[in-house]
């Protein structure tokens, strides 16, 4: 009997990932919970255990591969394989697609050697091409993508017929429809391959000598400036797309608000000790902001929202997804069901996923289902940002860098520590009486502090 492992979904809006490792090769002993594989997303960077214990008899994919969600990934076996068991390269069976879509995976391989090889073939992609159609707009929903992708292109009345995918099957992803609105959709393929042959020119120009080229990173001269080529991650990546994506759709409007936070600052310092011997852990400032972000929301629930066409859905649960800075990128896991938790339990369950995100042991769940995000840029000493969206949200709160400053209180001068707060928000739906009434509830909350803490 063989158990099969699909690619998880590591997001509500994400339908698929890259396959970045294999902790195991064919054959190998897997135990329950052991790491069988990575992955990455526009989200996060991830580790995936195995789901029972036993042999990992197939693998469908190849290190570099894009997997769509509920794809079969690979099949762990009860028993110790025989020596003819496993498919070689040239007997490869293709993978059965669980996902809704037919697409078809890659073959099964019998080796690590051989999984290096395809991932040599499937980590370079074609970017997309305009492709010429005289099929009405209707065609669109015959081709191959994604919910996400057909969502856009119908914000941007593109007609995806045009367009030719550079995933499986010719399934067209985020990135093939961003090319074509980079190119312009007017743009002809003439205009398109006139511009490659442009740019393939320049680059023949090059002197051959000006470029060395070590372990995939390029360094030469440009315009006489001695640089570096390095590949983004595939985070980076990611991150990119869904960011320049996220200002498209969202007409992006922020309104800054300061706020004196010496109550909580002389709060926190009186009850830190007692909270960290209490619960475990440490009493950091971010708690304090997430309890009042949650009374800004039930205030304006606009922007607990977001749109799909020309509806507003309005979220009936707050889960606050709060961004988590790492050396290789930034992820946001979402602490789900917050109206429901007290103030320790909001400050247990951040210091929880934190740890996870750090570690790369988020779950699935933990990165799905936000409805508001929060961005603490200020930890780094900013004091005033204007954070992107985090589609398909419609708002995002950030906090800068608290510092002492002299300031007016009761016609006296005094020394308080204060810090900016802002909110980034879709004006398509929000407007600026609405980030007004939400900021100066975050403010009110916060400088009239009545929350016990421990």
């Amino acid at each position: 009997m063989a158990f099969e492992v699909l690619m998880p979904q590591m997001g509500e809006s994400i339908n698929e990932g890259t396959l970045t490792k294999w902790h195991k090769k064919v054959g190998d002993k897997v135990e329950r919970e052991e790491i069988l594989f990575e992955i990455s997303t526009d989200k996060v960077d991830t580790e995936i255990p195995s789901p029972s214990s036993g042999y990992l008899a197939e693998v469908f994919f190849a290190e570099g591969a894009v997997v769509t969600v509920n794809s079969l990934v690979a099949k762990i076996s009860e028993n110790p394989l025989a020596g003819n068991s496993v498919a070689s390269g040239a007997e490869a069976k293709p993978a059965a697609p669980s996902a809704p879509q037919t697409q078809i995976a890659q073959p099964a391989v019998a080796n690590i050697a051989n999984i290096e090889k395809v991932a040599a073939v499937t980590s370079v992609t074609a970017a997309a091409t305009l492709s010429p159609s005289t099929s009405s707009t209707s065609s669109a929903e015959r081709v191959l993508s994604s919910p996400l992708v057909r969502k856009m292109a119908s914000e941007h009345g593109v007609d995806l017929g045009q367009l030719k995918g550079s995933g499986e099957s010719g399934r067209i992803n985020k990135s093939d429809l961003m090319n074509y609105l980079d190119q312009g959709k007017g743009a002809s393929v003439g205009m398109v391959t006139q511009a490659a042959t442009v740019a393939s020119s320049a680059v023949k120009t090059a002197s051959s000598g000006s470029i060395d080229t070590v372990g995939g990173v390029i360094a030469g001269n440009y315009d006489g400036v001695r640089v570096e080529r390095v590949p983004m991650t595939n985070m980076r990546r990611k991150i990119a797309e869904h960011m320049v994506m996220s200002k498209r759709v969202s007409p992006h409007v922020t309104s800054v608000i300061e706020i004196d936070l010496q109550k909580i600052v002389d709060l926190r310092e009186k009850s830190k000790n007692k909270f960290e011997a209490t619960h475990g852990i440490k009493l950091s400032f971010m708690p304090f902001f997430m309890h009042a972000c949650l009374e800004a929301i039930k205030a304006v629930p606009i922007v607990n929202a977001s749109v799909e066409g020309d509806v507003v859905v309005y979220k009936k649960d707050i889960n606050l997804g709060v961004a988590v800075a790492l050396d290789w990128g930034l992820i946001v896991p979402v602490i789900k069901n917050t109206t429901e938790k007290s103030f320790v339990g909001l400050a247990r369950d951040l210091n929880t996923l934190a740890e996870k995100a750090r570690n790369k042991k988020l779950a699935p769940d933990d990165v799905k289902g936000g409805t508001f995000s929060i961005s603490n840029f200020g930890g780094f000493g900013t004091i005033i940002g204007q954070p992107i969206i985090n589609q398909p949200q419609v708002a995002i709160m950030g906090i800068g860098a608290m510092s002492k400053k002299a300031v007016v209180v009761n016609d006296a001068i005094a020394i308080r520590t204060c810090c900016y707060v802002v909110l980034s928000f879709d004006h398509r739906v929000i407007d600026g009486s609405d980030s007004g009434k939400f900021l100066s509830t975050v403010k009110n909350t916060l400088e009239n502090w009545i929350l016990p803490v421990v």
